[in-house]
């Protein structure tokens, strides 16, 4: 914009914080939307997949309107319910949040000469992955003509191994994620899936007639299917309670710290004794930041006027969720989203996905299998995600905005613009996928939404018991549930140069349901990075995550032509499949007769 004169102003280190502000409101509505977990769950696809607990009053196929107008109405709660805590979490408890933390010093280095020549050679690089990302995307879409056919059906390891979804799909956006995730998250992901598929299913599987009926389908809960999903919560669950009592400790041990120094936990701004600062610095940003103050009446009329729209609209597009569901939920949240924004804090983990499962097990068993408690706990989970989520991603927001001495009443303007641009954009982008791709959410599709089946799973856990398990099933949940605990336990009480080596359970759980391909994609581009270190660690450190970007970015937007593509009729005019030498004799032999 500069170079072509439509800039008149230099672009400021504030501008650049509030347009990364509302980039993330914008794209966090598509973790917290539910659109491959809570929400697609409630769709007919995945409870046909799983053959349970499928009746009209417990599916709900998904609509661009009602998605919206659910997103509009929940969104926001989360912003306002910790809005007046901004002071006491970045000043007075000079909380880290260190994503935060890391984007502001991201954000002022861009603002010196060399960060500006640093950032114009990452775009570039970005630019040129992202071309050959899409470009082969493109080039895959010519073999993909029928079920099963194209690159990302290669059989890598041999046909017995993709049996078991042991291959290399060559996908781009997986290499790009492996690149940027830690060396132990792409491990732990890949011991997890020679765990589950490697090991334990072929195992189970052959327990078939014995320890479930051998009539059953594999899409079946009371089969196969039921160790693979529960299996996987047990992991999740097991994971995230650890995480949250954890996090509920330090939580705890601050207050007790702020209580030992004898400090007042200020109300508003004006009851807060003010610190002397440490460095000018500090005493600058403090003063930016407390410069633009926001009422204490505008975080309480907000909640409560949207509570109250909410309560009324809720029930209305889920007859399922009682006005009275959805008050208990907005009474105990402000104080769930505090924990959550305190902890992600101390620690830079959002348990938002954790608080949306004690939502779906409370009000799931409240409303009962014959009041439609499987979708009721859906949309439980929905209402208290969104508010959990967003209150953390304000608070990691603030923080940069401290650290850039950006106004936080811009900050909070753009949060709610990008809030809502997200209530729009994303169920938007979700529509397409859902129309383009009539296989979404099945689990042999390209777009298989593993979170959703789970979510699902949780539900109908949570309202139908343990009889909803097949043999033996419980037992292996308590030990994969206990397991999760004891390595986490492990991990924080040895050393930390030993505890780098220990894989995390939530990443190892992943695998559980969904298959091996993408854990093998993720080591491959850890592969890439981490020969990259060797050779050259300056460049490797400098553009592995403008490489990983476009990688991840190229192959995505592939998408939306590609869709384009399905919904005109557009079908790819090869099918590349492989098959064994024995079955390609018989179809020659057919073929020639």
């Amino acid at each position: 914009m500069e170079k072509s004169g439509l800039l008149k102003q230099p672009f400021t280190r504030q501008e650049n914080t509030v347009i990364q502000t509302c980039v993330v409101a914008t794209s966090g509505i598509a973790f917290s939307g539910g659109f491959g977990s809570y929400l697609f769950g409630m769709s007919s696809t995945v409870a046909d997949a799983s053959s349970e607990t499928n009746v009209a009053q417990n599916t709900k196929d998904p609509s661009l309107s009602w998605i919206i107008g659910f997103l509009f109405v929940v969104s926001f709660l989360g912003l306002f319910s910790v809005l007046p805590l901004r002071k006491i979490m970045i000043i007075d408890y000079k909380l880290t949040y260190p994503s935060g933390t890391a984007t502001a010093h991201l954000i002022n280095s861009f603002h010196t000469p060399q960060g500006a020549k640093l950032a114009r050679q990452q775009v570039r690089t970005l630019g040129k992955f992202f071309s050959f990302s899409f470009l082969w995307g493109f080039f895959q879409w010519f073999f993909t003509a029928g079920e099963g056919c194209g690159f990302a059906n290669f059989p890598t390891f041999g046909l017995k191994a993709f049996d078991n979804r042991f291959y290399f799909d060559f996908s781009a956006t997986y290499v790009g994620v492996g690149m940027i995730c830690p060396y132990l998250i792409n491990i732990s992901v890949l011991v997890g899936a020679i765990l589950s598929w490697g090991l334990m299913w072929p195992l189970i599987k052959n327990r078939k007639g014995d320890w479930y009926s051998a009539e059953l389908s594999e899409s079946s809960l009371h089969g196969l299917q039921g160790y693979r999903v529960f299996i996987s919560i047990a992991m999740i669950l097991g994971d995230g309670l650890y995480n949250f009592i954890k996090v509920l400790g330090r939580t705890i041990q601050g207050f007790i710290k702020q209580y030992k120094k004898k400090e007042v936990i200020p109300v508003t701004e004006r009851d807060s004794p003010q610190k002397v600062s440490n460095s000018y610095d500090d005493e600058v940003r403090t003063k930016l930041f407390l410069k633009d103050g926001i009422p204490l009446w505008v975080s309480i009329a907000g909640y409560v006027a949207i509570a109250a729209v909410s309560m009324g609209v809720v029930p209305k597009i889920f007859h399922q969720m009682k006005w009275y569901y959805v008050l208990v939920i907005y009474i105990v949240a402000p104080a769930l989203a505090f924990c959550n924004a305190y902890g992600c804090g101390l620690t830079d983990w959002s348990l938002a996905s954790t608080y949306g499962k004690l939502a779906i097990f409370g009000i799931g068993a409240w409303a009962g299998e014959s009041h439609g408690g499987v979708l009721a706990g859906l949309a439980a989970c929905g209402v208290m995600m969104n508010i959990v989520s967003t209150a953390s991603d304000l608070m990691q927001d603030f923080k940069t905005g401290y650290m850039t001495r950006s106004s936080p009443r811009s900050m909070f303007v753009s949060q709610i613009i990008g809030t809502a641009m997200g209530c729009l954009i994303s169920p938007s982008v979700f529509w397409l996928f859902y129309k383009a791709f009539k296989d979404l959410g099945s689990p042999e599709s390209q777009y298989p939404a593993p979170y959703a089946a789970v979510y699902r799973s949780m539900s109908i856990l949570g309202v139908e018991g343990f009889g909803a398990l097949p043999d033996h099933c419980l037992t292996l949940c308590y030990i994969f549930f206990f397991g999760a605990i004891i390595i986490n336990l492990i991990r924080d009480t040895i050393a930390k140069k030993w505890a780098k080596y220990i894989p995390l359970p939530m990443a190892m759980a992943i695998p559980f349901y969904l298959g091996s391909y993408f854990a093998i994609d993720m080591c491959v581009g850890s592969l890439i990075l981490f020969i990259w270190g060797k050779l050259n660690k300056a460049k490797a450190d400098a553009f592995g995550s403008a490489v990983a970007s476009g990688l991840i970015c190229g192959d995505g937007i592939w998408t939306l032509p590609s869709s384009i593509l399905a919904l005109a009729g557009v079908q790819p005019p090869i099918c590349m499949k492989f098959l064994s030498r024995g079955t390609n004799s018989r179809v020659d032999k057919f073929l020639g007769s």
